[in-house]
């Protein structure tokens, strides 16, 4: 793979990784909550839809924060939203740990969903816009490899302070519970996050689509050089020709039919089968799953470790290959390991027994659930997990990348909520053979449509997208 010698690949580079630690912190937040749950129903003495909406009460501010972010970036700017991002992260970390009761504890929760929700939608929207094509999917994927590294580093530091501490519900440093501590180590990234995004550019797409040519045209200078930046900026110009409107939601309406454009159908069908396939109930419940099945509390913090580790040596391959594989492969590749991997699972779950406490109590099973349960993990991450929000930032064309994110991230949020605020019932009444069944039936589904509904756009530039 050939660098153009004009290319400013350092400065493509590390802007892409400022625009990622927005992914960390979208992975720490989510997977903070994992082991704070104990802490959750000890101090403000939550039942099971109490714990249930607790944790999945930030996905309700990530759905308003997807939605919103989207619309807004094309408003004023997608560097201002990252920066808003950044501020909302800060004041939800600080206000998670303080919070004296349940329902203070679900606002803070909602503010942080919205950073996430933004975040989840901004970053890699805002790395595809300044990624040459040839390297766009590598470059977006670190995304993915952020996120996950951001859910690694929250179950390592549960994990660590649990211990520290004896248990999250025990008090720690300066007299106050490890469960809030949990949440106030975010504080860290976040203002690192906010400090790092006022030295990157403005998205130069985003910049001619506000009529800012001469803008646009430094900035692409920044990034390829005078001679290739003008050529970018031309080709960018010629996408939207005749088309330079403000961006609304109802260019996502086909002009000629006025229904919904197919495009945005298979973005808000990809954005909600990465939710149905179960994966988030491993990130936000997997200390209370392996608890379940017999696990102490320190080894089901732990167990999330290893899954973790596992998820990020899956995105490290998919970042090294998805330039050259492409998309498509991947996604078909994760939907047939998830199949199988999660119907391992129910086997594991169907043939255990209870035991006195009520609890699964897997015997002999254990280590097969065990693998299973990470071979399933390594497959989400080597497919969905990176290329879901690869796809989302790059395959919308330009006049409707702002909108059809916003609907997408709705969708992949509200499905998020769903999965996460059900779980708990449905460990209750169905338990989990019955809940992981459900999870395998809409994996299975997954591979039915990706064979028939997604195309590929490896290698292709974002003026060649087609709505």
């Amino acid at each position: 793979m050939n660098t153009p010698k004009s290319e400013n690949m350092l400065f493509i580079v590390l802007v892409s990784m400022v625009a990622t630690i927005g992914g960390f912190l979208f992975g720490f937040d989510s997977g903070v909550i994992n082991g704070t749950i104990d802490g959750l129903q000890k101090t403000f003495n939550s039942n099971d839809i109490g714990t249930g909406f607790n944790v999945a009460s930030m996905l309700l501010g990530c759905a308003v924060g997807a939605f919103t972010a989207g619309r807004l970036a094309d408003s004023y700017g997608r560097k201002a939203l990252l920066l808003a991002t950044a501020m909302l992260f800060i004041l939800s970390a600080w206000g998670s740990g303080v919070a004296s009761s349940s329902m203070e504890f679900i606002v803070y929760r909602i503010i942080g969903g919205l950073a996430v929700g933004a975040a989840s939608v901004m970053a890699p929207a805002y790395i595809s816009e300044i990624a040459p094509a040839r390297l766009r999917g590598r470059l977006s994927s670190i995304q993915q490899v952020a996120i996950i590294t951001g859910l690694f580093a929250a179950f390592v530091s549960n994990y660590l302070l649990a211990n520290f501490a004896g248990a999250s519900t025990a008090e720690f440093w300066l007299g106050f519970a490890a469960w809030r501590w949990m949440f106030w180590i975010e504080l860290v990234p976040a203002v690192l996050f906010l400090a790092f995004l006022v030295f990157i550019p403005e998205s130069p797409r985003y910049l001619v689509l506000r009529k800012k040519d001469q803008q646009a045209a430094v900035v692409l200078a920044r990034l390829y050089g005078a001679e290739q930046g003008q050529q970018k900026l031309v080709e960018i110009q010629q996408s939207l020709a005749g088309d330079r409107h403000e961006p609304k939601l109802a260019d996502l309406l086909d002009t000629q039919t006025r229904k919904v454009r197919k495009i945005v159908w298979i973005g808000i069908g990809l954005a909600v089968f990465q939710q149905l396939v179960g994966i988030n109930v491993v990130f936000y419940y997997g200390a209370v799953l392996w608890q379940a099945v017999g696990f102490s509390e320190s080894d089901a913090l732990l167990i999330n470790i290893i899954s973790g580790a596992v998820s990020i040596a899956a995105c490290v391959i998919t970042m090294y290959l998805i330039d050259k594989v492409g998309r498509k492969p991947f996604l078909l590749l994760g939907s047939v390991g998830m199949t199988l991997t999660l119907g391992c699972l129910v086997f594991a779950f169907m043939n255990s027994d209870l035991d006195l406490n009520g609890n699964l109590d897997l015997g002999e099973m254990g280590t097969f659930a065990l693998i299973s349960a990470n071979a399933y993990v390594f497959f989400f991450n080597l497919s969905w997990g990176p290329v879901m929000w690869v796809m989302l930032g790059e395959m919308f064309p330009n006049q409707i990348r702002g909108s059809g994110l916003a609907v997408a991230g709705l969708f992949q949020w509200g499905a998020n909520f769903g999965i996460t605020m059900t779980f708990p019932i449905m460990l209750a009444s169905i338990g989990l053979a019955g809940a992981y069944g459900f999870y395998t039936l809409c994996a299975g589904i997954s591979i039915l449509f990706i064979a028939k509904y997604m195309y590929e756009t490896k290698g292709r530039e974002l003026e060649d997208m087609q709505g």
